[in-house]
């Protein structure tokens, strides 16, 4: 019976050490979060002059929706949302520049789709704007519907779901077109200013952000057809899922407070008096969620202090290009943006 027993015991104890082995197998891997504080700031990759979303202001500082979220993430590891170094890139350079390490995360107009994250590598950590595939052309043109395309040369970048979406929507639609396909996105603009296209296709956000800037935005058509889903958000590598915690959950933090009124402007007061138990856990009085994730329990304090909640980064650089808020709204206001429990 002892000898049973010893051997039952002698069993249970290989199986837990197995689980324990399994379980800090799956999380051993790369220390993104480590890496960035060792260099004392974040790498993030974003897109290449995009109004509203990443471009340089007068004196140098990147704006932009993707600018903020990156923003973000260092106010979470640093409690400083300055110590963040912005890298440009091409359609054709992002995903390379992450695979690599050359930056730490992406967040630059780039589409959750399952290929990349079943094929590259990668894993998208939310979604920081929803948006769709449109078409732009010039007024003069006289056309109206993305239906009177047929036929067109239609300017597009490579290496991209812009550039499948197109043929497909032509196909479909037993429609002609000529691609004129360019890399590179002032040359692609320039193209299209220039009349070596008919129409610039890309994600709508981006061509209202290119309307935006341009000296004459009435001379531009955004066409009302949207092609396709393009839910854009931050990209890390799969592997170090701490650093993908920090990043996917300091968007929804962000979400998280817009949705219970904390703003950039009450959210010291509120962290000091507030008597709601989902604001009291969301800014660090109760529980221990940030130490969960290895950074500070008032991380989003810090976050929203210095950043805001995402209606207040969306008022201040998604508004000023002319996008409504529309399926970005809220969840409670009829949008899709919707935070998972904080708790």
């Amino acid at each position: 019976m002892t000898s049973i027993r010893a051997r039952v015991a002698g069993l249970a104890a290989a199986a837990v050490m197995a689980v324990a082995g399994q379980a800090s197998a799956q999380t051993a891997g790369p220390d993104t979060v480590g890496a960035i504080r060792a260099r004392g700031q974040l790498i993030c990759g974003v897109a290449i002059n995009s109004a509203g979303f990443a471009l340089p202001d007068s004196r140098g500082e990147m704006r932009g929706l993707d600018a903020d979220t990156c923003r973000a993430v260092a106010a979470a590891i640093f409690g400083d949302a300055t110590k963040v170094r912005f890298l440009p890139n091409t359609t054709v350079q992002r995903f390379p520049m992450l695979q690599s390490g050359e930056i730490d995360m992406l967040a630059r107009n780039t589409t959750w789709t399952m290929a990349r994250e079943t094929q590259l590598g990668l894993a998208f950590a939310g979604i920081n704007f929803y948006d769709g595939q449109g078409f732009m052309v010039r007024k003069t043109s006289g056309v109206t519907s993305a239906r009177q395309l047929d036929g067109a040369t239609v300017c597009v970048q490579p290496g991209t779901t812009t550039e499948l979406n197109l043929t497909d929507y032509f196909r479909t639609n037993n429609m002609r077109f000529t691609p004129v396909v360019i890399e590179n996105v002032e040359e692609i603009r320039s193209a299209f200013i220039s009349g070596r296209c008919d129409a610039y296709t890309n994600d709508a956000s981006s061509l209202a952000s290119f309307r935006a800037t341009q000296q004459n935005p009435d001379d531009f058509l955004l066409l009302p057809e949207l092609i396709s889903k393009e839910p854009l958000g931050p990209v890390v590598r799969k592997g170090d899922w701490r650093f993908f915690d920090i990043v996917r959950w300091t968007l929804f933090a962000q979400i998280a407070a817009e949705e219970l009124g904390v703003t950039s402007a009450n959210v010291e007061e509120l962290a000091r008096t507030s008597t709601n138990p989902d604001i009291q856990r969301l800014l660090g009085r109760t529980g221990d969620l940030g130490q969960s994730m290895g950074v500070a329990n008032d991380w989003v304090v810090k976050i929203i202090r210095q950043v805001g909640n995402y209606g207040e980064m969306y008022e201040r650089n998604i508004t000023p290009i002319g996008i409504p808020r529309g399926v970005n709204r809220l969840w409670r206001d009829g949008g899709q943006q919707y935070a998972p429990p904080i708790r």
